[in-house]
């Protein structure tokens, strides 16, 4: 068989050269496909806490190219999902790594607070607006001891 179709038992050596070379190229394209999806802005929650029936206050972190100045989006809800707060904050330029702390006021007590998007200022959010009843607008922001009623 070897004689008729030409088939040689040496070539296992460039097989395995070849398999090697697009394994690498596999790698290579996996990488640069993760190093695209990767954004300039992170944001993380840290923590948050029910102060009272119209406060929660929030720590989150933010990580960015400093230069940019960025809009983060939170919100908090009740227990039936209904927004009772929500807040679009503004964060000016400055460093690369920041932890925020936020008073959010709210309409009623809140049951989660959650920080729903962080973008460079200007841009669109691309997440869904307050989400509160027909009727109700949502309450100033932040949360202040001046403005406790």
């Amino acid at each position: 068989m070897q004689e008729r179709y030409g088939l040689n038992q040496k070539n296992h050596l460039r097989t395995i050269g070849i398999a090697l070379v697009t394994v690498i190229f596999a790698v290579a394209i996996g990488f640069v496909t993760f190093s695209m999806s990767q954004k300039s802005i992170q944001f993380k929650l840290l923590t948050w806490s029910i102060v009272s029936s119209d406060r929660a206050d929030l720590r989150f972190e933010l990580r960015r190219i400093g230069s940019d100045a960025v809009d983060c989006v939170v919100r908090a809800q009740d227990s039936q999902r209904v927004d009772v707060g929500y807040s679009v904050i503004p964060i000016p330029s400055g460093k690369d790594y920041v932890q925020m702390d936020y008073s959010l006021r709210t309409l009623a007590r809140a049951y989660a607070v959650e920080v729903l998007t962080c973008v460079t200022s200007g841009e669109p959010t691309r997440v869904p607006g307050p989400q509160f009843p027909a009727g109700i607008a949502p309450p100033p922001q932040p949360w202040t001891e001046d403005s406790d009623q």
